[in-house]
């Protein structure tokens, strides 16, 4: 099995763009409905910034300090278990 870890260069945010991370100018971010997860994983595989990890029980969990709220994550959950909500 490879990992993020095991791919050369790329796309892929390893720290924050700025001392806050990305909440300072990000206007939607994914929110995951837990009820609707089936814990696929797809989010993790087609997040570009690595910005998705997992609970203990293996449900996805949003790293706000990465995440630029491109959406590709809710776009690509087949159960449609993520939506993207404004930042408040």
């Amino acid at each position: 099995m490879r990992y993020v870890e095991d791919i050369p260069g790329g796309p892929f945010a390893t720290v924050p763009t700025n001392e806050e991370g990305t909440a300072g100018w990000r206007t939607i971010r994914p929110v995951i409905h837990l009820e609707k997860c089936t814990r696929c994983n797809v989010c993790w595989k087609f997040c570009p910034d690595v910005a998705i990890d997992f609970d203990s029980e293996g449900f996805p969990v949003v790293l706000l300090d990465f995440c630029k709220g491109c959406g590709i994550c809710a776009n690509e959950c087949v159960p449609k278990a993520i939506t993207m909500e404004r930042e408040e």
